[in-house]
C-alpha cells in the first residue's frame, strides 16, 4: 500500500482544502432554516465520492420521523456508495455523518465557525472533527487507494448521513427498513477520539442516551409577580424544584431503580484504565476548566465519564430573558434534560423510570408533562474479532505505539443499529483529541492526524483484504 501513502501525502495539501470547502457549509441539521444547507453537504460528500472513484452514488431521502415533525423540519439524506469488486474478499461498511452542532455562542469563538482557519497545526471549525474532517478522511483513504492500484483491498460499502446530531432517526428506519442494501462483514467508524496525543486509541464502548423536554405549566397566563406572587404557583421554581431532586450533591441519580441491571466494566478492563496516561488534575484544568471535579466519589473519573450512567440539564428556555426587568411569573417553563445510559439500561424503561418519578414529585398548583426527544442504546463491542486486529496493527504501524483500548462517554446510535439489525461487529478508530471541543467553541482537528487518520483507513483495508 505504499503508493497508496504517498499518494495521500502527496495530495494532503488539496484533502485540506476540500475539507475546508466542506467546513464553510453550514449543515446545522437542527435549524430548519439550514435545510437547504444540510443536502447542499450532502451533495458535496456524494461528488466527493463520485471523484474518488466509488460506484452506484446517491442520496436516499429518509422519510420524516415524529420527533423531526415535532421539530418543524423534514428528513435529511443519506449518501451511499459502492465498489464491490473483491471477489471473495470481506466487506466493509464505512460511516460518518455531514451533520454538525449549532455554533452557539457565535461570541466565544477566535476565528468564524463556518470560515476554517488553520492555527497551531489545527484546524478550526463547526465539524471540524466531529465528524466532516473524520468523515472525509474515509473518502480521501478511498481515493488514494483506488487512483494508485485501480481497485480496492476489499469490497466497500459507504453509508454518510445528515441526522447524527438530531438522533439518527432516519437512518435507523433505513438499516431495520433496507438491512440488505448495506449488507457488510464489519462496520468502519471514525468519530470517536484518541486518548491522548500520539496514543493511538480504539473505542469499544459508548454510552447510550435519552434526550428529554421537561415541561411545567402553572397559571393560565403570564402573571404579575407583585399583584400574585405569593399565591400564583411559579413554574420555574417548580422546575427547579424537580431537577433538584433528580440528582443528590454526589451524582447518584435518585430516581428509584434507576440503576438496577446495570452491568460493570471487566476486571480487565478497569485495570487497562488505569495503566492510562491520566492526570486528573491536568484533566481538569485544560479540559474541563472548573475549580473541581464533581460525580460519584466512589468512581474514578474514567468510570465516571465510560462506564457510569448520568443525569444532565443542557437549557431551561422560557420566561423573561431580556434586558431590563420585567416582573412576571411565567405559565410555563421548560428544560431539556439528557440521561447517558450503560450497558444493562434500555431507553425506553429509562425513561419511564424517570417519567413515573417526576409525576412523584411535581410540586403542587403545577403540571408536569416529560417527552421523548431522541434516544440510543449503549454498546460495548467484542475485541476478539480480525477487523479489530487489523485496526489495532493499522493504527499502531502509523504512531509507532501499542493500540489502547478504552471507552467513550458519548453516544453514536447506529453502532447499536449496526450490531442489532445487521448483525455485524463495528471498528471505532477514531483520531480526534481530547481537547477538540466538539460540540463547543473552537472546535478543532489536529491536521497531523487527518493525515495519519488517512493512512491508518488505507492500512486498515490492506490488512482486512489480506487477513
Amino acid at each position: 500500500m505504499s503508493s497508496a501513502v504517498e499518494f495521500a501525502k502527496a495530495n494532503g495539501g488539496r484533502f485540506v482544502d476540500e475539507l475546508k470547502d466542506l467546513l464553510r457549509i453550514p449543515s446545522v441539521s437542527t435549524a430548519p432554516e439550514h435545510v437547504e444547507d444540510v443536502r447542499k453537504a450532502a451533495e458535496f460528500v456524494a461528488s466527493g465520492l463520485r471523484a474518488a472513484g466509488l460506484e452506484g452514488v446517491r442520496l436516499i431521502e429518509t422519510s420524516t420521523e415524529p420527533s423531526a415533525a415535532k421539530q418543524g423540519r423534514k428528513g435529511h439524506p443519506l449518501v451511499y456508495a459502492e465498489w464491490l469488486h473483491a471477489e471473495g474478499k470481506p466487506t466493509v461498511l464505512l460511516y460518518g455523518h455531514y451533520d454538525v452542532q449549532p455554533a452557539e455562542p457565535l461570541d466565544e469563538w477566535k476565528s468564524p465557525p463556518f470560515e476554517p482557519t488553520e492555527r497551531d497545526g489545527n484546524i478550526y471549525a463547526r465539524g471540524a472533527v466531529d465528524d466532516k474532517g473524520q468523515m472525509w478522511m474515509h473518502v480521501k483513504a478511498l481515493e488514494s487507494l483506488l487512483k494508485t492500484e485501480g481497485k480496492l483491498p476489499v469490497n466497500v460499502r459507504v453509508i454518510v448521513e445528515g441526522e447524527e446530531e438530531v438522533g439518527g432517526e432516519g437512518i435507523a428506519a433505513f438499516v431495520r427498513e433496507h438491512g440488505d442494501q448495506l449488507k457488510a462483514d464489519a462496520a468502519l467508524v471514525s468519530d470517536t477520539e484518541m486518548f491522548a496525543p500520539e496514543l493511538p486509541t480504539l473505542c469499544v464502548g459508548l454510552r447510550g442516551m435519552i434526550y428529554t423536554e421537561l415541561e411545567v405549566r402553572g397559571a393560565a397566563t403570564d402573571l404579575h409577580s407583585g399583584m400574585y406572587g405569593g399565591a400564583a404557583p411559579n413554574p420555574f421554581v417548580a422546575l427547579a424544584q424537580i431537577i433538584a431532586k433528580l440528582k443528590d450533591e454526589d451524582g447518584h441519580v435518585s430516581i428509584p431503580d434507576f440503576y438496577d441491571g446495570i452491568e460493570e466494566p471487566t476486571a480487565d478492563e478497569l485495570k487497562a484504565w488505569k495503566s492510562l496516561p491520566f492526570d486528573e488534575e491536568h484533566y481538569r484544568k485544560t479540559e474541563v476548566g472548573s475549580t473541581e471535579l464533581t460525580g460519584e466519589p466512589e468512581f474514578s473519573v474514567l468510570e465516571r465519564t465510560w462506564s457510569r450512567p448520568t443525569m444532565d440539564v443542557h437549557g431551561m428556555p422560557g420566561g423573561f430573558v431580556g434586558a431590563g426587568a420585567k416582573t412576571v411569573i411565567p405559565a410555563k417553563a421548560l428544560a431539556k434534560i439528557s440521561f447517558r445510559l450503560v450497558p444493562g439500561m434500555k431507553p425506553e424503561a429509562t425513561f419511564e423510570k424517570y417519567k413515573k418519578y417526576v409525576e412523584s414529585i411535581v410540586p403542587k398548583g403545577v403540571t408536569a408533562e416529560v417527552r421523548m426527544i431522541h434516544s440510543g442504546e449503549p454498546i460495548v463491542v467484542s475485541t476478539d474479532n480480525e477487523f479489530i486486529a487489523a485496526a489495532k496493527a493499522a493504527m499502531g504501524e502509523v504512531f509507532g505505539k501499542e493500540t489502547v483500548f478504552v471507552r467513550g462517554g458519548g453516544s453514536i446510535p447506529i453502532v447499536g443499529d449496526f450490531v442489532r439489525e445487521l448483525g455485524i461487529p463495528t471498528v471505532m478508530m477514531g483520531f480526534g483529541l481530547p481537547d477538540d471541543n466538539l460540540h463547543a467553541p473552537n472546535e478543532k482537528f489536529h491536521l497531523a492526524n487527518f493525515h495519519r487518520g488517512i493512512e491508518s483507513i488505507i492500512l486498515f483495508l490492506d490488512k482486512v483484504g489480506a487477513a
